[in-house]
């Protein structure tokens, strides 16, 4: 309405609301995939708009790439904000708790499609405590693949490693636009068809590093 009043377009701020993502080819190195899902996963309780919550793994990465995960975990060490050793806190409110535990039970349940392979415990009976918690979904568009969560649970759907056009088919369609997304693959044509193919599909693209870490109002922070 106002638009007659600018000399040039005003500067506008939309933020996005899909579901932040990773996408590995099966030329990705490893151990910075690992730390880009754990560390871009589980930072700040996995409570930041830039947290990746779903995760495309190569087949030939996954056994490689999950034990690195869960070595990163390991040295992740819960419990309340006094102690400034402990990597994961609280998650923000016991409404917060209990929908992230009412997923977690989902995937727990027999014929879900999916599987906890790490975490998945909840206790608030002293805060409300959510164990970094990893669900593999046999099926993409399982639940936690395209409903927000924002909580220390990461969804990972493993590819055949052959089918990676394919799979960025699934990243594009999955889910609405996304404020954050990343590419790790050491093939430049792969990081090149996937900066097409996904150009749509998130505000800030990171190749080759965890889709979290711009700092606003001294990097580009946007489409």
């Amino acid at each position: 309405n106002n638009i007659h009043k600018y000399r040039s377009y005003p500067r506008i701020v939309g933020e996005t609301g899909g579901k932040d993502f990773i996408m590995a080819h099966k030329s990705a190195e490893a151990k910075s995939l690992a730390v880009a899902l754990s560390r871009g996963a589980f930072e700040y309780q996995g409570q930041k708009c830039s947290a990746a919550s779903r995760a495309y793994i190569p087949s030939n990465l996954w056994n490689e790439v999950k034990a690195y995960v869960l070595e990163d975990l390991k040295s992740m060490k819960m419990g309340p904000t006094e102690d400034f050793t402990n990597y994961i806190n609280a998650v923000i409110d016991e409404k917060s708790f209990d929908k992230l535990e009412n997923y977690i039970k989902n995937a727990r349940k027999r014929n879900s499609g999916a599987k906890i392979w790490v975490g998945g415990k909840c206790d608030k009976t002293i805060g409300y405590f959510i164990e970094t918690t990893i669900i593999e979904a046999a099926d993409p568009y399982y639940a936690t693949m395209c409903e927000e969560l924002f909580g220390p649970v990461l969804t990972i759907y493993v590819y055949d490693e052959n089918k990676f056009e394919e799979t960025l088919k699934l990243v594009d369609s999955t889910s609405a636009y996304a404020l954050t997304g990343a590419v790790l693959a050491q093939d430049r044509y792969a990081v090149e068809l996937a900066t097409n193919k996904l150009r749509n599909s998130a505000g800030n693209f990171y190749i080759n590093d965890k889709p979290t870490g711009a700092v606003v109002g001294q990097q580009p922070f946007g489409g």
